[in-house]
């Protein structure tokens, strides 16, 4: 089975007639509808097809085919909308990657071996990376430029900087 990717997530509903907002994950929010019917997990055969209408701000607001009324799209909170890896386009960029590339890599802080990359989360605010350290409970630090010094898809490296003093577990 390949390898999916979630593109968004539905945060809520919105008004009466059965439209959903949906929180975007990526640079090119209208994948979500161009890639066709989204997998509503990773690994399961459920979709949905989704139908975007508008921006509002950070989200999208968007229509589900068959949900025609509130109760329904409420039912779908929550729900995450997966797309087969081979789907999605090309990165045109030389350091591009998906966030789920950077899941397995080793990171590297001061040239040493801390531990890896279990995840790459937006819990609204902005993006964090989860270490899974040698020992201990897995912690998250901001990926931002400042923390997050060099990522080396070739070697399998994240390079970070002063994870000790960010640990957001």
């Amino acid at each position: 089975m390949s390898k999916r990717i979630c593109l968004g997530k539905i945060s809520s509903a919105h008004g009466v007639k059965g439209f959903v907002k949906i929180l975007p994950y990526g640079e090119d929010p209208s994948l979500i509808e161009t890639l066709g019917p989204a997998f509503v997990s990773e690994t399961g055969d459920k979709t949905l097809r989704v139908r975007i209408k508008s921006s509002a701000g950070k989200l999208l607001l968007a229509e589900v085919e068959g949900c025609s009324d509130r109760d329904v799209a409420q039912s779908l909170r929550g729900t995450e909308l997966w797309y087969e890896r081979e789907m999605l386009p090309e990165l045109d960029e030389e350091d591009g990657f998906y966030h789920e590339d950077l899941v397995g890599l080793t990171v590297i802080e001061d040239g040493q071996e801390i531990g890896v990359v279990c995840a790459v989360d937006n819990f609204g605010a902005s993006d964090l990376i989860e270490i899974r350290p040698k020992n201990g409970n897995s912690y998250y630090i901001p990926f931002v430029d400042e923390y997050v010094l060099n990522i080396d898809l070739e070697a399998q490296i994240v390079t970070v900087q002063d994870s000790a003093s960010l640990r957001l577990e």
